[in-house]
Parts: C-alpha cells; sequence; structure tokens
C-alpha cells in the first residue's frame, strides 16, 4: 500500500503582504513548498464566501467563493488595477473587516477597468447558479449587508415572484399563493450584478490555475464541503423548500450536536436543517449539483459531518442550547445509491467524528468512504493506538488546539506516561512534539494529515477554531512569513521518507 502525507493549511492563513492569503503567488510558493517537503495532499478549509463570525462553515453560498482570496497581484499583472503597497502585512491575525475594506476599492476599480467577452459569457453559461447568487449579493449590498430574512418583502421573496411556470409547480402548496408579479426592478441592480459576477469568474480562474499549479507539482487538493449551509445563505434564499423554514423564511428547528467534548450545551451552530422527505421527492438534486460542483474544484472532498447522513440533531429554534433536540433520521443509503451513480469516480472522504451509533460506520463501510482518526481523542498510554489502514489520521483538525499546547494542558503525571510509552515504542526525541509527529506519521493509516501549526508547534496561538464560540479569535490565525516553515522544510522531508510515506506520481 502507497502511503501518502498531506498538510492541512487554509489558504486564509497563507503568507501574503495584504494580511490574508489568496490565491496569488504566495500561494505558488507554498505548492512549491509543499511538493518539497514531500506532501502529495493539500488540506484546505470550504473556500466559499464566508459568512456569521467569518466562519467557512456559514457560506453565504454553496458554489460561489470568497472574493478575499482574489490575487491583487494578479490583477496588476493583467493590468486591471495598479501594483499596490503593502496593507497588514506583519499582522499576527487576519482582520477581515479592514482587509475587507481595503480590497472592496481595489476589486470595484479592477471591474470598471474589465472588458466582458466571450470568457465572462461562457463562464456564467456554465454555471446557473451565478445569475441568482449574483442577485442576492446585491441585495444584501442594498440591505447593508443584514441578513435576508430582514429584506423588505418584495426582495425577501424575489425568488418566488421570479419563479418560472414549471420550477412554480415544485415549490410546496404553502408557498404557492404569493402574488407573482410583485418583485424588485433588476435594471436598478444592474451594474452591481454584473460587478459580482466579474468577482467570481476571477476568484475561480485564479483558483483553477493555482489547483493546476499544485497538481503539476504532485500535489492533490483535498476540499471540505460543509453539511449545512448557512441560513443567510443564496441557497436558503432561492431554494427555500430543501430547508425547514417558516414562510417568511425563518428557521423551525436549526442544526447542532448535543452536549460533548466541547461543550456542556452542546453545539448550536444555528444552520437550517434540511427537509429531507421533500429533498429524496426531487431526486436530491441539491446535494447531487453541489458535489458534483465541488467535484470539479477539488481532487479529494471531505464530507464534514458526516453523521448527519445518517442520524442528525434536530433544535428547536427557540431553544438557546443544544441540549433540546432530537434524532432523526436521514436518508443515506438512498442518497449515496443516487450520488455514487452520477459520479462513481468520486472520491469522498468521511469525517465521521464523535460518539457515534453503529449505523453510522455500516454507512461508511457500505460505500467504502475512509474515516478519520483524531490522534488528540484516541491516544491513549494504556490501549491499542493502531488504526485502520483504509482512514486518514491526523495529530488535530481546525477544531482541535496544536499538540503542543494540548500535551502541555495535560497533568504532569499524564505527560509522563505519554512520554514513557512514546519512548517504550522507539520514539526517543528530547522533543515530545516530534516524537508524537513522528507517531503519527507511522500510523497504518492509508493517509496522515497534519496541520502546519503542528509543524510549527504553535501553542494555543496558532490555533483556527474553538467549537462552541463564535467570532475573534475564531479563524483568524495566519502565518505572517514563509521563514520558520521553510527552515523546516529539510526535517519535515526526512521525516516523511522515514516513515515510509511516498508520494503517488
Amino acid at each position: 500500500m502507497n502511503k501518502e502525507t498531506g498538510i492541512l493549511m487554509p489558504v486564509a492563513s497563507l503568507p501574503n503582504r495584504f494580511g490574508s492569503g489568496d490565491f496569488g503567488p504566495d500561494a505558488y510558493r507554498f505548492a512549491d513548498d509543499v511538493a518539497k517537503a514531500g506532501f502529495s495532499i493539500w488540506q484546505i478549509l470550504p473556500l466559499n464566501p464566508l459568512g456569521y463570525g467569518s466562519s467557512p462553515y456559514q457560506p453565504f453560498s454553496s458554489y460561489a467563493m470568497d472574493e478575499i482570496y482574489i490575487s491583487l497581484d494578479l490583477l496588476a499583472d493583467e493590468g486591471l488595477i495598479k501594483r499596490c503597497g503593502n496593507f497588514n502585512k506583519k499582522a499576527s491575525v487576519i482582520d477581515y473587516g479592514a482587509i475587507r475594506a481595503y480590497r472592496t476599492g481595489l476589486l470595484r476599480e479592477a471591474f470598471h477597468n474589465y472588458k466582458e467577452d466571450d470568457e465572462a459569457a461562457a463562464f456564467e453559461a456554465e454555471r446557473p447558479w451565478l445569475e441568482s447568487y449574483a442577485i442576492f449579493r446585491a441585495f444584501k449590498e442594498k440591505f447593508e449587508q443584514k441578513p435576508w430574512t430582514s429584506w423588505p418583502k418584495e426582495f425577501r421573496d424575489y425568488p418566488l415572484y421570479n419563479a418560472d411556470e414549471q420550477s412554480w409547480k415544485d415549490w410546496p402548496e404553502e408557498y404557492r399563493d404569493y402574488p407573482v408579479n410583485e418583485k424588485p426592478d433588476l435594471s436598478l441592480f444592474e451594474e452591481e450584478i454584473r460587478y459580482q459576477k466579474f468577482l467570481q469568474l476571477y476568484a475561480f480562474k485564479q483558483w483553477k490555475h493555482l489547483k493546476e499549479y499544485a497538481n503539476r507539482k504532485g500535489v492533490k487538493i483535498m476540499g471540505d464541503i460543509p453539511f449545512y449551509v448557512g441560513h443567510d445563505s443564496e441557497d436558503c434564499w432561492a431554494g427555500r423548500p430543501n430547508f425547514l423554514l417558516t414562510k417568511d423564511g425563518d428557521p423551525r428547528f436549526i442544526a447542532g450536536v448535543p452536549p460533548d467534548y466541547f461543550s456542556a450545551t452542546g453545539q448550536r451552530w444555528g444552520n437550517p436543517i434540511y427537509d429531507w422527505n421533500y429533498m429524496e421527492e426531487d431526486g436530491f438534486t441539491f446535494w447531487l449539483n453541489r458535489i458534483a460542483y465541488n467535484s470539479k474544484l477539488f481532487d479529494i472532498i471531505r464530507l464534514d459531518h458526516f453523521r448527519a447522513f445518517d442520524t442528525y440533531w434536530k433544535v428547536p429554534a427557540s431553544c438557546p442550547t443544544a441540549i433540546e433536540g432530537e434524532w432523526i433520521e436521514a436518508p443515506g443509503d438512498a442518497f449515496f445509491n443516487t450520488l455514487l451513480k452520477e459520479l462513481p469516480e468520486i472520491i469522498l472522504i468521511a469525517e465521521d467524528l464523535g460518539d457515534l451509533r453503529p449505523e453510522v460506520y455500516e454507512l461508511r463501510d457500505k460505500y467504502d468512504f475512509a474515516g478519520m482518526h483524531i490522534l488528540e481523542f484516541e491516544f491513549s498510554p494504556e490501549g491499542d493506538n493502531t488504526q485502520g489502514t483504509h482512514s486518514l489520521t491526523y495529530t488535530g483538525t481546525h477544531d482541535n488546539e496544536p499538540i503542543r499546547s494540548w500535551i502541555g494542558s495535560m497533568t504532569p503525571r499524564d505527560r509522563r506516561r505519554m512520554r514513557k510509552w512514546l519512548r517504550a515504542n522507539g520514539y526517543e526525541d528530547r522533543d515530545i512534539c516530534r516524537s508524537f509527529l513522528c507517531y503519527t506519521l507511522n500510523s497504518d493509516s492509508e493517509i496522515v494529515i497534519i496541520p502546519i501549526s503542528d509543524w510549527l508547534h504553535k501553542g494555543v496561538e496558532g490555533r483556527l477554531n474553538q467549537p462552541g464560540t463564535v467570532g475573534s479569535p475564531n479563524w483568524e490565525w495566519r502565518m505572517k512569513s514563509f521563514r520558520e516553515f521553510e527552515h523546516k522544510i529539510p526535517m519535515i522531508r526526512r521525516m516523511i521518507r522515514k516513515s515510509g510515506r511516498r508520494k503517488k506520481n
């Protein structure tokens, strides 16, 4: 079996002279570094437009990309803007508000200098979601980025008014009493709609070139599909029948998980719950289109919160925590039978973490999906620490603290027990964190993924997200320069080679 090694690094966390990572020169430099170090997989977080709390798991769209990733340097190379100076280059965290304010003027300048051509027309023709998304963002701009449920009725319910006769018949009966002749005059929004389409054209074009470059270097890209979408999203606004919403668009139930390792009151995510009965009757169109589109963007797809394809936690929207809820069965078998018939070659990874019932593993194994092992959860100096071969092993994910702070938070007794176990199994490095990395690389799993913060031996300051919390400092960590990582590349390459892991050609 050819074992592979990957690195987890969000695009936004890349070093960049504009305060957050994008698809420009620094991303190409990182792809070079990834290849030099011996990694064959670069795992990223969702690239969709960041929504509530700047979270990539509360996006404005399942399809669109966040314009924050558009490279200003590459726009300058095309002559769409002048070469500009640094902004927040040395900042230790991502200041999303300041960065967006700085970039917006330059992106609008690029738009005004851009001449639409056949490329733009072809791009839109291949993306049926683009028109609706551009209208959604234009309306959000008009109403100062407020959620769509707070817009005046003619804007809030535009997708209902705009439905053609055939698609109107597909909407549930409770929506059909809307007057179809009341809708905004889109000619008033023409400029903003064209601007939003321009942003998507350049985000996707730049991503396509970056991914192709990484692939030529022998590096595959692992993308991440959030199970749920944000409530304040084009998905909900334009596809209301897919969700359990009130007639006015508010969630009747919201998603989350019951009390767990991360929170005594559970995690109340706030995402709207799917109407699986409607989705199944509709042939799972929403999910099929979503995954098919993402399969064109990434080489491997991680399905976040896989357990919800079996059972999902349904919380009444009126509940302030996730304690009150119930497990509801989802039509996982019917969905994956349909999906794999349509996309038989797709490579999916099941994020099968947490306290799961046996049926979740049965669903995963029935379709031969690789699962995940998180050593921060599973390692025990007294237990069996072997992992299955058809799996991915991580030190931790974007939701875990880096291993240095994880080990540092142990009691002295537990830390001594871990060091004793590592030494007994041949890991005698004086640096316990490096010993743990070597142990991880020697996993039986087909793929090992290690977050960049663990390679850099970061402490709690390198954590990306604390589940159960919203807003700063979540999603704000960034690597200020390449110097520290590139200094470690020879060591990383030696560690990977010693573990017997190799790139696939």
